[in-house]
């Protein structure tokens, strides 16, 4: 009955990572354990109510026949001041009987109340063990939805670099930089393609402009 506690114990405190290692979902399964833990509980509680139970009853059924004892007892003396010698015995081999009961009744009593007590103390330990496993389970679910929330964060990074979006950004920067590449020799060899005339017309076109700024200036315009 008490077999399962200390394996609960030893899967709180040495097989989550087996766990993880074989892809089981340790939450599920430490939550599994608390309901078994806690149907063991139920299983217990109802032994102690029936050995309680049990307890009660011998010690009922031993002092019942303490109590005719002390009857018989009082009628052997009665029957005895009756001058009736036959009745005082028959109460006494009477009285007798139940003292021998009773004394059976009250070592099955005793056997049954040690018993009891030591359901009792077993029953206290299993629920304050289960209380600190309760919190223990809090801590170890927590641990693992926060190695599984890093399990998948880290295979996500990893995969990133083979994303296909990421290759798309790749290949388009390339195609910028190619665009870049033409505009610039475009305007090369526009440069390039230019006459002396159209070099002589810029410098003239600059005479132009001076003369223009001094004229304006003259006026005062």
């Amino acid at each position: 009955m008490f077999k399962f506690f200390g394996r609960v114990k030893t899967v709180v405190s040495s097989e989550l990572n087996s766990m993880l290692d074989k892809a089981e979902d340790p939450v599920k399964l430490l939550d599994q354990y608390m309901r078994d833990m806690a149907d063991d509980i139920r299983d217990v509680e109802a032994s102690v109510a029936k050995q309680i139970a049990n307890e009660k009853m011998l010690k009922r059924k031993a002092n019942d026949a303490l109590a005719l004892v002390d009857k018989r007892q009082k009628q052997a003396e009665q029957a005895i001041e009756a001058g009736n010698d036959d009745l005082a015995r028959r109460a006494l081999e009477d009285k007798k009987a139940h003292d021998t009961t009773a004394t059976a009744l009250n070592e099955s009593w005793e056997r049954a109340k040690s018993d009891a007590d030591m359901l009792r103390t077993k029953l206290d330990e299993m629920k304050k063990e289960y209380q600190e496993m309760n919190l223990k389970k809090d801590s170890l679910k927590a641990r693992a939805e926060s190695a599984k929330t890093r399990t998948k964060m880290n295979r996500t990074m990893s995969s990133i670099g083979n994303d296909a979006s990421k290759q798309g950004f790749d290949r388009m920067e390339e195609k910028v930089m190619q665009f870049e590449a033409e505009a610039e020799t475009s305007d090369d060899l526009s440069q390039a393609s230019r006459t002396l005339d159209d070099e002589f017309e810029d410098l003239g076109n600059s005479d132009v402009d001076d003369e223009l700024a001094k004229l304006k200036e003259k006026m005062g315009k």
